[in-house]
């Protein structure tokens, strides 16, 4: 699953930065192994409902005050596929005909006049995106939003999702979908933070699957990223974990 827009340089320049492994690192946190009974009672407790903020872990600017104000709003679904022996997640890459090509992230975009709801928007654009039956889909809540620097207030939906499902990408969007294991979303041997020689004032986290040969280019940065790791860190939360 190697990226197809990645150009020679950029792949020297990642490949020369200074990386740490977030579970050898003073930010380890614990492992976890998510199933639809624990997500179920995540949804149910008060810091489920209560949905807060997703902060941007990555260490750079802050999101503006100016920049809060105009963004606009998207959603994603981060769609739990009920597999065995464990529950997958949907991921899909990004066509290289448009913005951020190649990248991995979750199903989703921007709301629509249409849409009375951000589960809505995910919903939506799940079904169009990668022909995801929206009658194979149980909502169970919504993360906090997530600003960011690109310009959207991005809404988290979490979802079960019952096979069989037949899966299509959308021409000219999707260039194709993948199943990782939810369970690689909490485990911080999955995570690693990575800073560039000539950025030293910056660092940010990305998600990887370092002892999988068939997903060894399948990387979560940026946005993405941002939202497992808020993710992660609020089922912690409602284990009493964190």
């Amino acid at each position: 699953m190697s990226n197809p827009t990645i150009n020679e340089e950029q792949r020297r320049r990642f490949d020369a930065a200074e990386k740490t492994r977030i579970h050898e690192s003073p930010l380890a946190r614990p492992a976890l192994r998510p199933t639809a009974e624990t997500l179920r009672a995540h949804f149910a407790s008060p810091i489920g409902l209560e949905a807060r903020e997703l902060e941007n872990p990555h260490v750079e600017p802050k999101v503006t005050s100016e920049q809060r104000a105009a963004a606009r709003p998207a959603s994603v679904l981060l769609a739990v596929v009920l597999r065995e022996p464990e529950p997958t997640l949907i991921l899909t890459q990004r066509h290289h005909g448009i913005s951020f090509p190649g990248h991995w992230v979750f199903p989703g975009g921007r709301a629509d006049r249409g849409d009375a709801t951000p589960i809505d928007t995910a919903i939506r654009e799940a079904k169009e995106e990668i022909g995801l039956d929206p009658n194979r889909v149980e909502v169970l809540g919504r993360l906090g939003d997530y600003v960011s620097h690109s310009g959207y207030r991005v809404a988290p939906t979490i979802a079960l999702v019952r096979p069989p499902i037949e899966l299509r990408p959308q021409p000219g969007e999707v260039e194709t979908i993948a199943e990782v294991p939810l369970s690689a979303l909490t485990n911080p041997a999955h995570y690693f933070l990575f800073r560039f020689e000539d950025r030293q004032e910056r660092a940010h986290f990305a998600l990887d699957f370092p002892d999988d040969p068939e997903r060894q280019g399948l990387m979560l940065t940026g946005v993405t990223v941002s939202i497992a790791i808020g993710f992660y860190g609020e089922l912690l939360r409602s284990q009493g974990l964190a």
